[in-house]
């Protein structure tokens, strides 16, 4: 199948890629030319492991391209995706869906024949409703089915999620278009991969209540995290305890310096207002982004008690700055408040992720000093805090980061080490959700 891809961002650009991989014909759309310009040249703008051999192996067998131009492409396609960026809109946290409605009037000027505009990007209940409308306002002779398709990819293990995913789940009541997505699926079905067809507005909303269930899995076991610190628990050993019954489950039970990401921080605010514009407002899903918001500074405050309650003209050595590991995003990424409040409280600050870097000097620029490895980032330091659970910080050597720092205080914000081996190591060690004696 013929198959254009509006948007070459992460969802676009991996969904594009792992579609062409299937045997589908895909050309990749956008109007960032450079971008473009990069994509042709090998050069992919994202980290996310294995994407540039997929790239690479489905460019060579003309599966796959990329062009700045969408007449041509949608007029060939069988089906078009949208899969645009839906940001936070500034001022009041409803999802921006004028890049999703602008690729709808530009898709509609360029159809031929019988197509399925596909919604890939997240949206709010009833945006494809107004996708419809406006391709049925530019274009009232274009035969289209506007369906819903919302991407459940992890970043770092997207290639995976697209080819082995939990659930498919597609929105729409036209047989027609039911047909061509079944059709683009079918190489997923020896897999015995799950496809969830069900009416546009469910879809639609099926993405969101995912996204915020999931953050508020994660909100609920950082809060359990701070009464261990007080009665004297474990989070650790609590999170497993519950997870190991199935109604529950042991993902996204991992304490930590609170979600961050493209995802989560935006979806539960859309979610949120679009609640509260049809008067059935979700109480818990606003408590967990409240909660979520105030974490992240006061992890600050935990790394000041563990040096007396003062870091001004200190050095703190941050590792990890995107907001997980195998990813270069870092938006919303927990470091980013962390280090501002750092700054705030008079510390200096060095900072080294394995492939953030570039991406945080937007962010963080003139507010750390960045550095080319863990050891050297830890280099005089009073405190070391670990804020990205990356591999690479898993096993460090522990003698050397001690005889490089100026006070050996390791503050482990993901819980990746054991209070008892950092302690033999000569640290003064604090992780998350433990007691105070324990730690």
């Amino acid at each position: 199948m013929r198959v254009a891809m509006i948007g070459t961002g992460y969802v676009g650009l991996v969904s594009g890629a792992c579609f062409a991989d299937f045997g589908h014909t895909v050309t990749c759309v956008d109007k960032d030319a450079r971008k473009i310009e990069a994509l042709q040249a090998g050069h992919i703008p994202i980290f996310e492991p294995g994407l540039d051999r997929l790239v690479e192996t489905n460019v060579r067998e003309k599966r796959l391209d990329f062009t700045t131009e969408l007449t041509g492409p949608v007029g060939e396609a069988d089906a078009v995706f949208i899969a645009v960026g839906t940001p936070s809109r500034r001022g009041d946290g409803h999802a921006d869906l004028s890049y999703v409605y602008n690729s709808a009037r530009e898709i509609a000027a360029a159809v031929s024949g019988f197509t399925v505009v596909v919604t890939k990007s997240t949206v709010p209940v009833g945006t494809g409703d107004e996708v419809e409308r406006i391709i049925r306002e530019t274009r009232p002779d274009a035969d289209v089915a506007v369906v819903s398709n919302p991407e459940f990819l992890r970043e770092g293990a997207a290639i995976r999620d697209f080819k082995h995913p939990d659930r498919i789940v597609i929105g729409t009541t036209d047989e027609r278009a039911r047909q061509v997505m079944t059709d683009l699926y079918r190489p997923l079905y020896l897999n015995q991969a799950p496809l969830l067809f069900t009416q546009r507005g469910t879809a639609e909303l099926i993405k969101y209540a995912a996204n915020a269930f999931l953050a508020t899995k994660i909100t609920f076991i950082n809060e359990l995290a701070d009464l261990c610190e007080k009665v004297g628990g474990d989070v650790q050993e609590v999170a497993r305890g519950i997870g190991l019954d199935n109604r529950i489950g042991a993902k996204f039970l991992h304490a930590g310096p609170g979600y961050g990401g493209s995802c989560f921080p935006k979806d539960t605010l859309a979610l949120i207002k679009t609640a509260q514009d049809h008067e059935a407002p979700l109480r818990i899903v606003e408590t967990v982004v409240a909660v979520n918001d105030q974490r992240k500074r006061a992890m600050a405050r935990k790394v000041a008690s563990a040096l007396g309650g003062n870091v001004r003209d200190k050095t703190i050595a941050v590792l990890g700055l995107t907001f997980k590991p195998n990813t270069d995003d870092m938006r919303d990424a927990p470091s980013i408040p962390l280090v501002t409040a750092f700054n705030d409280m008079g510390a200096k600050v060095r900072a080294y992720d394995p492939a953030g870097m570039e991406q945080a000097k937007r962010d963080l620029d003139g507010l750390v000093t960045f550095c080319g490895n863990a050891y050297e980032c830890a280099e005089g330091a009073d405190a070391l805090v670990i804020v990205t659970e990356w591999e690479q910080f898993r096993a460090l050597d522990l003698h050397r980061l001690r005889s490089v720092m100026n006070r050996p205080v390791v503050v482990d914000l993901r819980n990746i080490y054991r209070a008892d081996e950092m302690e033999r190591a000569g640290f003064t060690y604090s992780g998350i959700g433990r007691a105070p004696a324990e730690a």
